[in-house]
């Protein structure tokens, strides 16, 4: 599992963490039933925190995508495709939302930012 850790980001470390295990476990990197490293293990190659481990560990399971076994570790769950589905979705309209408030803020209204999405499709 290769992660990358962005020490400067606003974004926390444990959902830096969530967001590219989460990733690798819908464009199926990470199968089902696959191991996950330990808190401890994880935590000493990253180098950062258990408990910011633990609390990713935490929220992904909350989420569904990986199950923990007191004592045996933490495992991928039964792929759901309609969760993973969700979860890409999700994704891309956090970063069109995330897109459009700069826009905004910036003075394009909401047509000019239509236009800008249509000419950019229309070169795809």
């Amino acid at each position: 599992m290769h992660i990358i850790l962005n020490h400067s980001s606003m974004v926390p470390i444990y959902e830096q963490l969530m967001e590219q295990i989460k990733s690798d476990i819908i464009q199926s990197e990470l199968k089902e039933g696959e191991a996950l490293p330990s808190v401890r293990t994880l935590a000493g190659e990253l180098r950062i925190s258990a408990l910011t481990v633990k609390k990713a560990y935490d929220k992904l399971e909350e989420e569904g995508f990986v199950t923990t076994v007191h004592g045996k570790g933490t495992y991928v769950s039964a792929s759901d495709k309609q969760l993973a589905l969700e979860a890409r979705q999700k994704a891309i309209e956090d970063d069109f939302d995330k897109v459009i408030d700069r826009a905004l803020s910036m003075g394009m209204k909401k047509e000019e930012i239509s236009e800008v999405v249509k000419l950019i499709l229309d070169e795809k």
